[in-house]
């Protein structure tokens, strides 16, 4: 599900598009307020003097969210609490 219509494209036969209006809460509001959390805990955060070096801190600023930084809407856990098996090691 998207709001983005190029994205159709990419997807196969086989599966069908759904398309979500744009800034809509009801549907897409925890990614907007990821990308609303990226820019102003990360992108906006420090002045960077290029693109390259804030890249750089992307991937320490993401472990950090998700594996430090509580979160309210999940009861003050971290998002790797509440997931198990990210890497897919199925046991």
């Amino acid at each position: 599900m998207t709001d983005n219509g190029a994205f159709a494209a990419a997807l196969g036969d086989d599966v069908k598009h759904r398309r979500t209006r744009p800034y809509r809460p009801q549907t897409n509001g925890k990614v907007e307020r990821f990308n609303r959390t990226l820019a102003t805990e990360w992108a906006y955060a420090n002045v960077y003097t290029s693109d390259d070096a804030r890249a750089a801190t992307y991937a320490d600023w993401l472990h950090d969210y998700n594996h430090h930084r509580p979160h309210t809407g999940i009861g003050g856990s971290t998002p790797a609490d509440r997931v198990h098996n990210v890497t897919g090691n199925y046991i």
